[in-house]
């Protein structure tokens, strides 16, 4: 199976963050100026997106909280309305396997940003229930749960509030525990995602995070961090924002060979088993030569040139996330 495109094509491919338009755009299954739509997943070959409920961080009143709420479960009522023929929604592991061995795009929900359950993890299990299969602990600035890798100091933050993990934030770890939630790490400040780490009974994720050591960026990850992963059985999903990948990138400077560069540190550094992929498309993601979905088998056609056979592009496009999610399911009630 020497030829890329054919090797792509066989491989269960997870993007494991892409972000939907909002207030609700053209039909998902409409051909769209966006990065990311029905006829895009399926030129690419992309056999499953994890689609956000992103809600950006707001100022921690009653009023707020609730606005925030109501988004999130608005944005996950749309997710769950993107699911018609040939596209599916899934809430295990098992009904994504199954709906690429039945030729179905899988859309699996996700809420990004801790904010939305203001001070009730109970909140967790709406989302839950609606599909959502991560929380992002936090977005830019900091929220109840968590300190941001990012501040606000537009919101009053201050550069770190909570010194990682606050007590809601740890009871918040155990109630998406409980519910089959994974702890999503980006967006994390370094103490909130060693702590959050060290909290989680079930491995935790960073769905879309570069390498420190190749783009000094904020919400990049360092080495330290990467091994804490590895040690929790976690997984990075290295993405395609271009200021995470080079210092000063943009989607004009930056290509395919950057992105893979990252995924190799990575995979040196902890192991193939602890590494993915993930576009943020839609929400900051792309470069040259992947611009959008449908150029999606430039990153394996990449990867295989550099020596990643098919067991290994298996784990990366999708493996290693589809294990986390199984011990989420595992540790559920």
């Amino acid at each position: 199976m020497s030829d890329p495109l054919t090797l792509h094509r066989s491989l269960l491919t997870i993007d494991t963050h892409i972000d939907i338009p909002w207030p609700e755009g053209p039909p998902f299954a409409a051909d769209t100026t966006r990065r990311v739509d029905l006829p895009k997943l399926r030129r690419g070959h992309l056999a499953a997106g994890c689609f956000a409920a992103y809600v950006p961080q707001g100022r921690r009143t009653a009023e707020g909280h609730a606005a925030a709420f109501a988004r999130a479960i608005a944005m996950l009522e749309a997710i769950r309305g993107m699911a018609a023929s040939p596209a599916r929604l899934c809430r295990t592991a098992e009904e994504i396997e199954r709906a690429w061995q039945d030729q179905a795009t899988a859309v699996v929900p996700a809420v990004e940003n801790g904010y939305a359950i203001g001070p009730d993890p109970g909140r967790l299990r709406r989302f839950a229930a609606l599909g959502a299969r991560y929380l992002t602990l936090t977005h830019n600035g900091h929220n109840d749960l968590a300190d941001s890798a990012v501040p606000r100091a537009d919101l009053g933050d201050a550069g770190e509030e909570h010194g990682g993990l606050s007590p809601l934030g740890v009871t918040a770890i155990a109630e998406m525990n409980r519910c089959g939630l994974l702890v999503d790490v980006s967006h994390a400040s370094r103490a909130a995602m060693l702590a959050a780490a060290a909290a989680s009974r079930t491995p935790v994720v960073a769905t879309h995070s570069c390498a420190a050591a190749l783009a000094p960026h904020a919400r990049n990850l360092d080495d330290g961090q990467l091994d804490a992963l590895r040690d929790v059985g976690g997984v990075v999903q290295i993405t395609a924002v271009p200021a995470f990948l080079r210092p000063g990138g943009r989607a004009e400077t930056v290509g395919v060979a950057d992105f893979a560069d990252h995924i190799d540190h990575a995979v040196r550094r902890i192991g193939i088993g602890h590494v993915g992929i993930s576009s943020d498309f839609d929400g900051g993601g792309g470069f040259r030569g992947w611009r959008d979905a449908a150029e999606t088998p430039a990153i394996t056609a990449e990867l295989a040139s550099r020596g990643y056979d098919r067991d290994a592009l298996a784990a990366l496009w999708g493996g290693n996330f589809l294990r986390l999610l199984r011990a989420a399911e595992r540790a559920a009630d």
